[in-house]
C-alpha cells in the first residue's frame, strides 16, 4: 500500500463500517429504542417497553436478511424462529401489562427522564447482543448445507419456545383465578422450577446459536456471548433477582414458601416424584 492510498482508505472507512449490516443493525436498534424513550418519558409511561423489545428483534431480523442478501434456507428459518418468539413474547406481554396496569420495574423510574432513558438503552444492548448469532449469520453470503448442529438447534429452541408458552400460560391462568388470589403458583413446570419461563427462554438463544453456529468462522464463534449474555441478565440482573425478591416480601414468612424454595430449583428444572 502506498503512502497516497492511506488517505483514501481511511476517508472511505467510515463508509465500508456503516455499509455492514451488523453496524446498520445496531443504528437502527438506538434508534428505535431512544425514539420509543423520548415517547415513553414525555408520556411517563412503559407500557409498550416490552413491545418495543420484541418488535425491534423482529425487525432487525428481517432487515438483516433484506441487507444480507443471500437469502439461504438457514437464514429464512432462523428469521422465522426469532420472528415466532417476538410475536408470541411481545403480545403476552403487552397484553399482561394493559392488564396489570403498571410494571414493578419502572416504579422508582417513569418519573425520572434520564433513568428511563438508561433502561431504554439497555434494551438496545439487550436486543443486539441477544440477536447477534442471527445477524451474522443472515450477513453470511456463504451458503452450508443444513446439518446435525442445525437441527439440533432447531430442535433446542422447539424446547425451549413450548417451556417459555406453556410456563407463561400457566401462570396466566393461575393469576386470573380468584381462588387463587394472594397465592404463589407452584403446579405444573412452576413445580419443576421457580422461573421455567426463563429457562424456556434460555433454551430458544442457545438452540438459535448453534444453528448460526454451522457457518461461523473464527472470532464469529464469540457470538456464544449471546446465550451467555441473555442467561447472565436474566439470573442476576433484570429478572430472577427482582422476581425472588418480590416473592419473599409477600410470602417469605410462609411455611409452604419456604418449603417450595428449599425444593424447588431456581432456574434448571428436575421433575420432582
Amino acid at each position: 500500500m502506498t503512502t497516497l492510498q492511506i488517505p483514501l482508505l481511511l476517508a472511505e472507512l467510515p463508509d465500508m463500517i456503516m455499509g455492514s449490516t451488523l453496524a446498520k443493525c445496531a443504528v437502527t436498534d438506538l434508534g428505535i429504542q431512544w425514539a420509543g424513550w423520548a415517547l415513553a418519558a414525555a408520556f411517563k409511561t412503559e407500557k409498550f417497553y416490552d413491545l418495543a423489545g420484541s418488535g425491534t428483534f423482529i425487525l432487525l431480523a428481517h432487515l438483516s436478511c433484506i441487507w444480507g442478501g443471500a437469502g439461504h434456507i438457514r437464514q429464512k428459518v432462523q428469521t422465522g424462529l426469532v420472528t415466532t418468539w417476538g410475536l408470541r413474547l411481545g403480545t403476552f406481554l403487552f397484553m399482561r401489562i394493559l392488564k396489570d396496569g403498571h410494571d414493578r420495574r419502572f416504579n422508582k423510574v417513569r418519573d425520572s427522564p434520564g433513568t428511563f432513558f438508561v433502561y431504554w438503552t439497555i434494551q438496545a444492548v439487550w436486543v443486539f447482543m441477544t440477536l447477534l448469532p442471527t445477524l451474522m449469520l443472515n450477513s453470511e453470503k456463504r451458503e452450508v448445507p443444513l446439518g446435525t448442529r442445525d437441527y439440533i438447534g432447531w430442535t433446542v429452541w422447539g424446547l425451549g419456545f413450548a417451556t417459555e408458552a406453556i410456563a407463561d400460560q400457566q401462570k396466566w391462568l393461575f393469576k386470573r383465578d380468584p381462588d387463587n388470589a394472594g397465592k404463589f403458583i407452584q403446579s405444573g413446570l412452576w413445580a419443576c422450577s421457580r422461573h421455567p419461563n426463563y429457562f424456556g427462554e434460555i433454551l430458544q438463544w442457545s438452540g438459535l446459536w448453534l444453528s448460526a453456529s454451522s457457518v461461523m468462522q473464527g472470532p464469529q464463534y464469540l457470538s456464544v456471548a449471546s446465550p451467555l449474555f441473555v442467561w447472565f441478565m436474566l439470573r442476576y440482573v433484570s429478572g430472577i433477582p427482582i422476581l425472588e425478591q418480590q416473592a419473599v416480601k409477600n410470602w417469605g414468612s410462609e411455611p409452604a414458601f419456604q418449603d417450595y424454595v428449599r425444593n424447588t430449583p431456581l432456574l434448571w428444572p428436575w421433575p420432582k416424584f
